[in-house]
């Protein structure tokens, strides 16, 4: 008997074309996975609601908004917005519209967050204090904002608006606090 090890497996070459037909959906999945686990979904429509769950999706929805912010993900915000939205920056003059700038439409909108928002490079956003006052398929939203180090305590007016089945983002006027001295 000889002690002869076996030998080692001789590999079979797999032509290229196979090998790429094997792996192109393999990391297809693999991508799909990574870049959908992470993400935040927008509020889902509810057919009917009661005012407690109203609040709670809007509270959702500006939550999600904040995530979006932070996270710069710019598919999620325009799914938060209604297409006829609307952003005014108030300046801290609140009874002086004269001064105000407005972004109108979605596009302008979404644009406003790319180029004054991202910039400032927030790692976090939040609306941690809401007064939701509901008017059937409206609501307005006064906010409490913290964006970075900057912290609005009541500076932001959300005007929410329910289509669909669910509710979107008409409206945010922000900057509402007068600045001392003025």
């Amino acid at each position: 008997m000889s002690s002869r090890s076996p030998s080692p497996p001789i590999p079979i070459p797999i032509p290229i074309p196979i090998l790429i037909l094997i792996l192109i959906p393999i990391l297809i999945l693999s991508l799909t996975i990574a870049c959908t686990s992470q993400r935040p979904l927008a509020p889902t429509p509810t057919p009917t609601s009661s005012p407690q769950q109203d609040r709670e999706a809007i509270r959702a929805l500006l939550q999600a908004e904040a995530q979006g912010v932070a996270a710069r993900d710019m598919e999620l915000l325009a799914q938060l917005w209604a297409e006829d939205a609307e952003v005014t920056d108030a300046k801290h003059t609140p009874d002086d519209p004269h001064d105000d700038t407005h972004w109108q439409g979605l596009d302008a909108v979404l644009d406003r967050y790319v180029t004054l928002v991202f910039p400032g490079n927030p790692t976090v956003a939040e609306h941690p204090e809401l007064t939701i006052t509901l008017e059937g398929d409206r609501a307005v939203v006064v906010s409490a904002t913290r964006i970075g180090d900057e912290y609005a305590p009541a500076g932001d007016r959300w005007v929410l608006v329910r289509r669909g089945g669910r509710w979107l983002i008409q409206s945010l006027t922000y900057n509402l606090e007068p600045l001392e001295g003025r």
